[in-house]
């Protein structure tokens, strides 16, 4: 009988055992639930500082700011550049508090004042401070002066960034029938925009706030960047 004649033959390929498969699955369920419980206990320090802060806390304990609700995390899109033009990334604004101010190059009185009561109010932290970053951000295409720059890093470095306006207006808003340059903004460790001040506001009442949001979220929140 010639090679050609002869029967077909076929080889078969085992499977593997049903309880292998279940094996894998089983693994793959556990490595998802094993980075969810990271994922959570990462998160609970946050959790349970602003639950301590916001929710339970004693009758007639109010906040000086107004508390924005939901928080408002950075936009990972966010143009920001620093005055030469270089790209930066908003999550390097993260793990500090922030204390924010908001206005054209040219700084008005408005603006002087704010910036005046960023370096004051930081100052006025002790060894809290820090913990508390200033940052400066420039919403037109002006240019500060030396003079000025000088000032606001008096003692400490500033964050000093240019950001569109209009790109700035989905993160940051002012009070219903106020400008964005009215307030100053205080954003926490995470990059959430948490709090915005009144127009005008008081240095002492602002400084209490501050300080009672360094103590909700101590030990989860670096000194420096």
């Amino acid at each position: 009988m010639s090679e050609r004649d002869s029967p077909l033959s076929f080889t078969v390929h085992s499977l593997p055992p049903p309880a292998l498969a279940d094996d894998g699955a089983r693994r793959t369920r556990n490595g998802r639930l094993k980075m969810l419980l990271v994922l959570a206990i990462c998160a609970a320090p946050v959790i349970a500082s602003y639950l301590a802060y916001f929710v339970i806390r004693p009758e007639g304990r109010t906040n000086y700011g107004e508390l924005i609700q939901p928080q408002r995390p950075i936009p990972a899109d966010l143009p920001l550049t620093d005055l030469q033009g270089g790209a930066v990334q908003p999550d390097s604004l993260k793990g500090q508090w922030l204390l924010v101010v908001v206005a054209a190059a040219a700084c008005d009185t408005t603006c002087e004042k704010h910036l005046w009561l960023q370096r004051q109010l930081r100052e006025a932290l002790g060894r809290d401070k820090d913990r508390v970053d200033k940052v400066w951000l420039i919403d037109d295409a002006g240019t500060p002066t030396p003079q000025l720059l000088q000032g606001i890093t008096t003692n400490t470095e500033a964050t000093v960034l240019r950001v569109p306006a209009a790109a700035l207006a989905a993160w940051l808003q002012p009070a219903p029938g106020q400008a964005l340059e009215d307030h100053l903004y205080i954003v926490d460790p995470l990059g959430h925009w948490m709090m915005r001040t009144p127009p005008n506001p008081e240095p002492a009442k602002l400084k209490r706030d501050v300080e009672k949001l360094l103590r909700a979220s101590a030990g989860w929140d670096h000194p420096g960047r």
